[in-house]
């Protein structure tokens, strides 16, 4: 304490014994600053100062000790007092003290002054330390607080039984509750049903210790009952001793992002649609030129086989001829509705070879016979991941760009190859990452493009085509499917010396294009189970009975819903498979299968169907797990998908 200053009040009305009681402190060690006052009004006005510590005299004429510490205790000021008297009795001490005193002493034992006087100061800085930290953590607590209510991100504090204990006003305003409303509920009764399960999963991830928060994309139910699509951020508070005690959320309203991205979706379904419709018109010419070459040899075959006068070893030969024609007129109808339908988007395992040679034909249609088209395809191309449709459609804006920027004719090649990008491709491509990719090319003689086009061709609605030519929303469609699929593109053009357009796949590993191998083309497998057959086409009805009960099956045959239902119902033995066209009158095949199953558990369906995904999907029929043949079909392929579905030993007629 050497040198420490000390501003001293003195509550004492005799001069000498102020001077003892100052030179002890001072002895000490203290520099001091003093002052001496007797009386109620000169105490109040020195208070008011604030000095550092009170040596109060027990008993004055006008004042008292008593009433100095109730004078302090009235202005709530916190400043060390100590009794100095020359006669006070140990009980009347101690009720100083309990009134507020520091400590006491008598005037003929002033030795432990300096000591009592220092512990005071040390005690009042413990107070002083401790009301700071109350303070601070008060003013944290209302900071918190103050966040937590008037943030506008909706925010919920609940317990380990997952009620709420503590909700915000935008968490109000969102979901509708009041706040006492709230205080009655769990999360998961604002939680859509088909959210809870995985809402219960993570939060017991979070207890054990597995993940320390969260975040998820889920559905709500507001209080009138409609739903919200919330992001919801969840973290756990555990307590000293690493118990759960608190959750504690944040959510964030997305109903309107989710609603944007659909109707993005449905546009884009839209535009890709309307550009497929754009290319079909110029298709439709030569589609009908050909479907009606077929249709003339099916029907002059036919003609002259009924007609009697075709020689009888002619015959198979004709029949021959008639199935030839047929089966291209299938793979013409499925190539025609692949084309212009709606389809779902569904990426799976696939052969870019497989998708340039089934529209090479349609592509040819598209360019005309001014522009030579040649395919240059790998024969050992590894396979991709990626939605058969969209690929599809890459293609054709590919090759119908290249078209546009040839019109005077030229030379258009397709091209395949397994491509490995190493970290030099990188550093240049930013955003590529290195690695086994798939490249498909297409590349033209045109025209080219500068430097200035270059930069601007996958932007929306870009287009150096005369109004009305072209949307210029090819290439940003390309561009998006490419990315989407999570490969690149890159173009390679100078003015004058035609264009190439580079697109990279991921490789899957160990794929490549060689097919499956499977039974020999004429193994017909056969069975011996009971089928319903439903189908309200009396000629597709024929040739599926007659295949199956030529392969041993027992057919119960029935032209409508109603009729295969009344079957089903009244036919004793097992019936192992019902075959069902997806639509028909009155009842559709869904419809006829979801009662067959409740009448018989057992049954197995195979669903038949010429319309296209679009309409299966109206009705219900496509979703996982269920079987599907697309007509038209072969006896070979109705046979080995039903010895699929029944899932039994197979026995082969070669």
């Amino acid at each position: 304490m050497q040198g420490q200053s000390l501003r001293v009040l003195l509550v004492e009305d005799r001069e000498e014994d102020a001077i003892i009681v100052l030179r002890e402190l001072t002895q000490a060690g203290y520099t001091l600053d003093s002052t001496r006052v007797d009386t109620d009004e000169d105490y109040r006005a020195q208070i008011e100062l604030v000095p550092d510590i009170i040596l109060s005299d027990y008993n004055l004429p006008q004042f008292s000790a008593i009433d100095a510490l109730r004078i302090l205790h009235e202005r709530a000021v916190d400043i060390p007092f100590i009794i100095v008297s020359g006669s006070i009795g140990e009980e009347v001490a101690v009720q100083a003290m309990q009134k507020g005193a520091s400590d006491y002493l008598l005037k003929d034992r002033l030795g432990r002054l300096a000591k009592a006087v220092k512990q005071a100061l040390d005690q009042k800085t413990l107070r002083d330390q401790h009301r700071r930290a109350e303070q601070a953590l008060h003013d944290s607590e209302e900071l918190l607080r103050n966040a937590f209510e008037y943030t506008n991100v909706p925010m919920m504090l609940s317990d380990v039984s997952h009620r709420f204990v503590r909700v915000n006003a935008a968490f109000t305003r969102m979901f509708g509750y009041s706040q006492a409303e709230a205080l009655n509920l769990t999360f998961g009764d604002i939680t859509h049903p088909h959210d809870v399960a995985q809402s219960y999963a993570e939060r017991e991830r979070l207890v054990s210790g597995e993940i320390s928060s969260f975040q998820m994309e889920k559905r709500y139910i507001h209080k009138d009952g409609h739903g919200l699509w919330g992001l919801v951020n969840i973290s756990l508070i555990r307590d000293a001793k690493g118990n759960p005690v608190r959750y504690v959320g944040q959510v964030q309203d997305i109903t309107d992002r989710k609603a944007a991205a659909e109707a993005l979706q449905v546009a884009e379904t839209q535009l890709r649609q309307a550009q497929k419709m754009e290319a079909f018109g110029q298709l439709a010419g030569g589609i009908a030129h050909d479907f009606n070459n077929l249709l003339t040899i099916i029907t002059g075959y036919s003609e002259l086989l009924l007609s009697g006068v075709v020689p009888e070893d002619k015959t198979p030969e004709f029949v021959r001829e008639i199935r030839k024609a047929g089966n291209r007129a299938a793979a013409l109808t499925r190539q025609l509705l692949a084309f212009s339908r709606k389809q779902m988007l569904q990426p799976v395992e696939l052969d870019l070879n497989a998708v340039v040679t089934d529209t090479e034909k349609m592509l040819r249609r598209l360019i005309g016979e001014d522009i030579d088209l040649a395919a240059a395809l790998s024969p050992d191309l590894g396979k991709v991941h990626a939605d058969p449709g969209q690929v599809e459609q890459v293609i054709i804006n590919l090759v119908v760009n290249a078209r546009d920027a040839m019109p005077t004719g030229g030379h258009l090649t397709i091209e395949t190859a397994n491509i490995d990008l190493d970290e030099t491709y990188i550093q240049n491509h930013p955003g590529v990452h290195p690695g086994e990719y798939v490249m498909l090319a297409v590349t033209d003689s045109g025209c080219g493009m500068d430097a200035k086009t270059r930069s601007r061709i996958f932007e929306p609605f870009f287009t150096t085509k005369e109004v009305g030519k072209g949307t210029g929303l090819g290439l940003a469609t390309v561009h998006g499917i490419v990315k989407q699929s999570g490969g690149n593109i890159e173009v390679y053009t100078e003015v004058g010396h035609g264009t190439t357009f580079k697109i990279y796949l991921p490789r899957l590993r160990g794929s490549t294009s060689s097919a499956k191998a499977v039974p020999g083309p004429l193994a017909v497998p056969r069975g011996n189970e009971t089928i319903l057959l439903a189908e309200d086409e009396e000629a597709v009805r024929s040739v599926v009975q007659m295949t199956l009960e030529s392969n041993g099956y027992t057919v119960l045959v029935a032209q409508s819903g109603q009729d295969a239902l009344k079957l089903c119902q009244d036919f004793r033995a097992p019936i192992h498979l019902l075959i069902t066209d997806v639509v028909m009158p009155q009842m559709s095949g869904r419809q006829l299968a979801d009662r067959a199953v409740v009448e018989r558990p057992e049954i197995k369906v195979l669903y038949l169907s010429g319309y296209t995904d679009d309409a299966i999907v109206r009705h219900g029929v496509l979703q996982a797990g269920m079987a599907f043949l697309q007509k038209p079909f072969t006896p070979l392929i109705l046979g080995r998908k039903v010895r699929e579905v029944l899932g039994n030993a197979t026995t082969w007629v070669i």
